[in-house]
């Protein structure tokens, strides 16, 4: 099945709306697991760049598993980082006293380390290439399930390129795309079935908007990043992770 590109955007407070509020859990708990498995002797502490950061729920888990990091948090969506805003303002306010971050520390109940994830997580608003991201390079470059929006995939590993440096930890997971429509619809029923309709229609786009392992091989190729490995993690999702050579 060839790809289908959906909007770059999720602009509408009502798609921001229901995004945000959808239960991603089952996927997004995962990924800091996998980037603790991926990255055993990664550094305890570091700034972390999140392209296409959406309602930031990656980004906080990600906080609370690292709380020796900090982040800068990239979207073009303003209605989705007035979600984020939301999200972030929760979760200070949400006690973790049995959260057991990634790197084996101990968390207390309250703030991370007593630091509230709005010191932590800094929202920019910005297109990729262009958004005003504050620094050269970054210890680590994270992007969730942004991916499959551009219509020109390169933007993403041309960022990525641009602020890294010798050493940056990459890591990327991303829809892939079904081999028919039926598997799509499929996948929509299963993983989206009692979400709103908004929520199941960009679900079905997304689908049919996201790459094959094959082709992102192909992109990453093409940028200079040969370096990263591309791995299947679920029946929808693939990974791609590895340091800058």
């Amino acid at each position: 099945m060839k790809r289908i590109v959906e909007p770059e955007l999720m602009d509408a407070a009502e798609q921001a709306k229901a995004y945000a509020e959808a239960d991603f859990s089952s996927a997004h708990e995962t990924y800091p697991k996998l980037f603790a498995q991926r990255f055993p002797r990664r550094p305890k502490r570091g700034l972390a760049l999140d392209l296409g950061c959406g309602p930031c729920d990656v980004t906080i888990r990600f906080a609370k598993a690292n709380p020796g990091y900090t982040f800068h948090a990239v979207d073009g969506s303003a209605a989705m980082l007035r979600q984020a805003k939301r999200a972030i303002q929760r979760a200070e306010q949400t006690p973790h006293p049995s959260l057991s971050p990634s790197d084996g520390e101990r968390v207390s109940a309250g703030r991370v380390r007593g630091n509230g994830f709005s010191q932590r997580i800094r929202l920019i608003e910005g297109f990729i290439p262009g958004a005003p991201i504050p620094k050269r390079s970054y210890d680590v470059i994270l992007s969730s399930s942004f991916l499959h929006h551009l219509h020109e995939p390169q933007v993403l590993w041309q960022t990525v390129r641009e602020r890294s440096r010798r050493g940056t930890i990459v890591f990327v997971p991303d829809l892939r795309r079904p081999a028919t429509k039926a598997k799509v619809r499929e996948f929509v029923k299963k993983y989206c079935g009692s979400e709103p309709e908004v929520l199941r229609r960009d679900f079905y786009n997304s689908l049919l908007a996201a790459f094959t392992p094959a082709e992102v091989r192909r992109q990453l190729k093409a940028a200079g990043l040969r370096g990263l490995k591309v791995e299947i993690i679920s029946d929808r999702h693939l990974l791609v992770y590895g340091r800058i050579d």
